[in-house]
């Protein structure tokens, strides 16, 4: 007789998870629009990553400190992995990430960010000898193929920018896989929560003072439009999908979270022509439709 109301419970719980997660994933992608809106400001790479971090540091420094009165201290070879990995992860990957953004679409720079778990997937290989399958290798080249035929058309019709935006969005994935890989070592250790709030806090942190060190204080001065939208992009694209996706993991697995990821480059697709007037073509639909393909081919893997 309470076999119903568990299973009821439980169907609620896994579509809760999705939910969350899927929210997280739209709201992590829609970085990318705020960044071009607030580009429309004349406001450069350096200045916009500042304000973004500027403003989620209050939040994840709290975490920060909670979670320091929560748990014993770290080793010291610890603490220096973290402040690594905050470098590569947050600081290097967003700054990269942000730079590509002047030079090419939302859309494609959510398609090129889309492709790090083919890049973890290609390191494990190189770096930690890891096996990879048939299946692997099929997904990787669907992905890439997708990537091309998305990179052809915005290089035909985006002008000659994009090879270089494309490389800095590249190096920004490539840094953000090896934040993975290197995290994913320390994360049973330490804690999720730990580990990102730290790390956060590291990128903060680099963020302002390469301010700082490349930019006048007077550029702290913008239009009333750069801070909201800063606002946004640092508690609604920053904040919020970080948190919810350690909550879908907990929920719904890992496995099933990163799915409902692949709801990024679509969204991105959608939203960039809603609020940037980006055209929607058959190429960038064509090589969407690749990537996630290639990207739910991997996800597939049986481990």
């Amino acid at each position: 007789m309470n076999s119903l109301p568990s299973t009821t419970f439980q169907r609620q719980h896994y579509l809760g998870g999705l939910l969350i997660a899927l929210t997280g994933a739209i709201l992590f992608s829609t970085k990318a629009i705020v960044a071009k809106l607030i580009y429309r400001y004349h406001v450069d790479a350096v200045t916009l990553i500042t304000f973004r971090m500027a403003f989620s540091l209050p939040i994840f420094a709290g975490i920060a400190v909670w979670q320091m009165k929560k748990n014993d201290p770290l080793p010291r070879k610890d603490v220096l992995r973290l402040i690594v990995l905050g470098l590569i992860g947050y600081y290097l990957s967003s700054f990269l990430d942000f730079l590509g953004l002047q030079y090419i679409s939302a859309g494609l720079e959510r398609l090129i960010l889309f492709l790090t778990p083919s890049f973890v997937l290609l390191m494990s290989a190189t770096f930690l000898k890891r096996k990879v399958t048939p299946l692997e290798w099929a997904a990787l080249l669907v992905s890439y193929a997708g990537i091309i035929l998305v990179f052809l058309h915005d290089l035909k019709f985006g002008g000659e920018n994009v090879l270089l935006g494309s490389a800095m969005v590249l190096g920004a994935a490539v840094s953000y896989a090896l934040y993975l890989i290197q995290s994913g070592q320390l994360v049973s250790k330490v804690g999720s929560m730990r580990l990102v709030s730290y790390a956060m806090c590291v990128s903060s942190f680099a963020c302002i003072s390469q301010f700082f060190v490349l930019r006048p204080v007077s550029m702290l001065l913008q239009p009333a439009g750069v801070y909201w939208l800063s606002l946004i992009n640092a508690v609604f694209c920053t904040v919020l999908p970080v948190f919810m996706t350690m909550i879908a993991v907990k929920r719904i697995g890992a496995a099933t979270a990163s799915q409902a990821g692949m709801i990024g480059p679509v969204s991105t697709l959608f939203l960039g022509a809603f609020f940037l007037n980006e055209p929607i073509t058959a190429w960038q639909l064509g090589g969407t439709t690749l990537v996630i393909s290639g990207m739910y081919l991997l996800s597939k893997k049986k481990i």
